[in-house]
């Protein structure tokens, strides 16, 4: 489905050319949503954001809206609609420099994740942001983190002119964050989002204060957009307790490609021989195994301790301080690109966008 025409938001241009071009891409969630005259909660209008949102009018820039035809839950969202978002941005970016997307909360580190590995070489800033009040509400979130995360999308460094954060990130609350790094912690306050093995781009106080050391330097070729994510993959949460019926169930599922494995502590599982057979089995079959920890701070460490030492044997790749949201987006991604399996162990293991990093140098049987 095609998304909706673009709207044009005419902003103030302070008496000159506007000073930046963004591309709103509205996918759908609590930021978008409304009261409409029978006072109940629906998608808003974006050739009404201008009445809705009076700040836009001391922005100088340009900003352009796309919806998708339907507006998503994000708990609805799939690889499909992060194909469409990443080829909409593909579509538009040499006429905007910047790109702001609009979208649910519960889901968006994994889209801001996918998006990252689905747009490569990208130079200009793409930044998510959502809201966990309505912007009908009179105590929201919204209006702030919308505002703001179109000043980041439009920012370039004050002194050499060029773009100030060429990454796919999230702005939430007075924080930015990177894109594959980021997870959601709250769903009471406005705080949601956290990057624990990763510091913030950029704080937002009465200035913004970016970190320009943290964020990834301008590519040096050409944006390409990839258009495929292998969906036949799966994540499995140990516990103690977990048997083997349970854990075949899940590695012996037909077709499946990779599974993120969530270990404890520093990469540590179950050393008993029948879980070490299912595992054996799952990789004989090709089935890609990544270790990623259940701590939200920390890295995974395998052969640190005995129960993490065979892993490698096995043909388990360590995920280091990858986040669960961006594993298994990785694993969708590197998968789709069709390598061979020696080839596709090596992307899992190396750093692609940003969203690990590496605590010891990658094996020499996963080297390019």
């Amino acid at each position: 489905m095609e998304p909706t025409p673009l709207i044009d938001i005419k902003a103030s241009t302070r008496g000159g050319q506007p000073e930046a071009s963004v591309l709103m891409i509205y996918t759908g969630g609590t930021v978008g949503m409304a009261y409409n005259k029978r006072g109940e909660l629906a998608p808003m209008r974006f050739d009404q954001i201008r009445k809705k949102m009076p700040e836009l009018r001391q922005l100088n820039m340009r900003i352009s809206v796309l919806s998708l035809p339907e507006p998503i839950d994000s708990s609805n969202v799939t690889p499909d609609a992060w194909l469409q978002i990443a080829a909409l941005v593909a579509e538009h970016y040499a006429h905007y420099d910047g790109f702001v997307v609009l979208h649910g909360t519960d889901t968006m580190a994994y889209s801001a994740a996918a998006l990252s590995y689905l747009l490569e070489n990208l130079g200009k800033p793409v930044v998510f942001t959502g809201a966990q009040v309505p912007m009908g509400r009179i105590r929201t979130d919204a209006r702030r983190n919308l505002v703001t995360a179109l000043e980041i999308a439009a920012a370039r460094h004050p002194r050499a002119g060029t773009v100030r954060v060429p990454e796919v990130c999230i702005f939430f609350s007075d924080v930015l964050i990177r894109g594959n790094r980021a997870k959601k912690v709250e769903s009471q306050h406005f705080n949601a989002f956290k990057s624990e093995n990763y510091p913030p781009l950029a704080r937002a106080g009465i200035e913004l204060e970016y970190q320009d050391d943290l964020i990834r330097l301008l590519p040096g070729g050409p944006l390409q957009a990839h258009q495929r994510m292998e969906e036949n993959v799966a994540v499995l949460k140990l516990f103690p307790g977990i048997t083997e019926r349970v854990l075949r169930t899940v590695l012996e599922l037909d077709g499946l490609r990779g599974c993120v494995l969530e270990t404890y502590g520093s990469g540590n599982a179950p050393t008993a021989p029948w879980f070490l057979q299912a595992l054996r089995d799952a990789h004989d079959r090709g089935v890609h195994l990544l270790n990623v920890s259940q701590c939200e701070e920390g890295r995974v460490i395998q052969g640190q301790y005995e129960t993490s030492a065979y892993f490698a044997e096995l043909g388990i790749i360590g995920g280091e301080d990858i986040t669960t949201e961006a594993a298994i987006t990785k694993l969708m991604f590197v998968l789709g690109l069709g390598r061979d399996a020696a080839a596709t162990a090596r992307m899992l293991a190396t750093d692609l966008r940003g969203e690990i990093s590496l605590s010891q140098p990658t094996p020499a049987s996963l080297r390019f």
